[in-house]
């Protein structure tokens, strides 16, 4: 899914220092992503308290929504110094990039694309998907990466029971589980479904840091109750993360990583380290996609797509500020 947001927040995201033993609760805040019409998505990544987790840098979170009016239906736009997660819940959404990619992305199944030095897709819900459950994530390439070329690939975990959870690691490697899709920095990401009244240790990497999005039911992460749709974060430093259920059953995503250590500017669809690239980014999508004026070509075109590429928001009149 694109950040379809008509004004865009500008954002310099960078590690927040220190660390700390408590559950850091993030709650979301609703974004509409388009017009009357369009969906709604909640969003835990970036905001202030937090802008990563690990590489992690953006969690829409959305449904179950029923599909009529609200079916999904994203145009063609581009994506710079990213990875887009695709993961659903319930539903099936028809995947398009100019990479000459065409995939579906369904329940239990990673859609993972590498946007690097530039790519363009479009996202449109099938004809028989009556329902749509699930999140669109980023992470950030390292800048030693982010211009790496683009490409597509899939990937299907194979489901692990542990002490009566089902875990289904589709980034990184948990409880013997590896995922073969391409990280460019030390990253974890899992669903994990609890049945009620259960509880699970699992044995993580002690140098990432870890969020814990509630999706369904209710869970507590190390004791401390995590709010529906909302994720809980543990800094670095644990070495067992331990969840548990009450009275109903429960799903949640697990995400984690080595903190990226980088400051990145995050506008509309785009990643870049400045105001001034992401300036140039959104310029070429304009007069190379969108007026058709420019040849330079690093966003591509998406193939068989019915309908007009998405323009770019207007860039905001104040100049970007890095954090100190």
């Amino acid at each position: 899914m694109s950040n379809l947001e008509t004004e865009p927040e500008e954002r310099v995201c960078d590690d927040l220092p220190g660390a700390t033993t408590d559950i850091q609760i993030l709650e979301p805040r609703t974004v509409p992503l388009g017009g009357p019409r369009a969906m709604t998505v909640r969003r835990t990544l970036p905001q202030r308290e937090r802008s990563f987790i690990g590489a992690w840098c953006f969690v829409d979170h959305y449904g179950p929504d029923a599909v009529g009016e609200r079916a999904m239906n994203v145009p063609p736009h581009p994506h710079t110094g990213l990875q887009t997660v695709s993961w659903l819940f319930a539903g099936e959404i028809e995947h398009r990039d100019s990479t000459g990619s065409h995939a579906l992305v369904r329940p239990g199944e990673l859609n993972l694309m590498t946007a690097g030095a530039g790519i363009s897709h479009s996202e449109v819900s099938t004809p028989t998907t009556t329902s749509l459950h699930g999140a669109q994530l980023w992470t950030a390439l390292p800048d030693a990466h982010r211009h790496t070329p683009p490409f597509f690939e899939r990937f299907v975990p194979q489901p692990l029971v542990h002490h009566g959870a089902t875990v289904r690691v589709f980034l990184g490697s948990l409880l013997g589980q590896v995922s073969t899709a391409t990280t460019f920095s030390p990253l974890l990401g899992a669903q994990i479904d609890l049945p009620p009244h259960t509880e699970i240790a699992l044995p993580v990497d002690a140098s990432f840091e870890h969020g814990v999005l509630l999706d369904t039911g209710a869970v507590a992460l190390d004791d401390e109750s995590i709010p529906l749709h909302s994720i809980g974060y543990r800094a670095p430093g644990a070495e067992l993360l331990v969840l548990a259920t009450g009275d109903e059953p429960a799903r949640v995503l697990l995400l984690g990583g080595a903190p990226l250590h980088e400051q990145i500017v995050m506008w509309w669809n785009f990643i870049g380290r400045s105001h001034d690239e992401v300036e140039a980014f959104r310029a070429a999508w304009q007069s190379d996609v969108i007026d058709g004026t420019d040849t330079g070509g690093r966003f591509g075109t998406v193939a068989d797509f019915n309908g007009a590429p998405l323009p770019a928001p207007p860039m905001p009149n104040v100049r970007l500020k890095p954090r100190e």
